[in-house]
C-alpha cells in the first residue's frame, strides 16, 4: 500500500512576480532620474588641485562654441561687460567666478578678467577638481 502526502512542494519558481517588481524598479528610476536637473551648464573644465568655493554670486560661463553665458542666461560677447556691470552694481562682496571649458582661446578668459579688473571685481577661475 502506498501512501501519497498530501502537501507536496513543487520546485518550481513564479517568474511573473519577479518581472512585476522590475518594472516598478524601472518605473521608478526612470521618473527619478528626471526629477534631478542642475542649474549650471555641463562644461569641461582644466583640471587643477585647487577647489572652488561654491558661494558665488555671477557665474560667467564660455563653451566651446565661444557662447557666453550669465549663470545660465546667453549673453553676447559685445553686451557681457554692461550686464555684469548691471548684475554686479551696489555689491562689493560679489565676485565672478569665470567657468572656462576646455579648448576655449585664452584670449576670451583674459577679456573677461580685464572687465573684472577695470570694474574692480573679484575674480575666481574656477576649475575641475582631480
Amino acid at each position: 500500500m502506498q501512501f501519497r502526502s498530501r502537501n507536496r512542494v513543487t520546485p518550481e519558481f513564479n517568474m511573473s512576480s519577479m518581472t512585476d517588481i522590475v518594472f516598478l524598479l524601472l518605473i521608478f528610476f526612470m521618473i527619478t532620474s528626471t526629477m534631478v536637473t542642475t542649474s549650471a551648464l555641463d562644461l569641461n573644465l582644466p583640471k587643477a588641485k585647487g577647489r572652488t568655493e561654491n558661494n558665488q554670486n555671477v557665474s560667467v560661463n564660455i563653451t566651446k562654441d565661444l557662447e557666453y553665458y550669465i549663470d545660465t542666461e546667453p549673453v553676447t560677447e559685445a553686451g557681457l561687460e554692461s550686464k555684469l556691470v548691471s548684475l554686479m552694481a551696489g555689491a562689493k562682496d560679489k565676485a565672478i567666478v569665470l567657468r572656462v571649458e576646455q579648448g576655449v582661446p585664452i584670449e576670451k578668459a583674459v577679456n573677461v578678467m580685464a572687465i573684472a579688473q577695470t570694474n574692480q571685481y573679484k575674480i575666481v577661475l574656477a576649475v575641475d577638481p582631480k
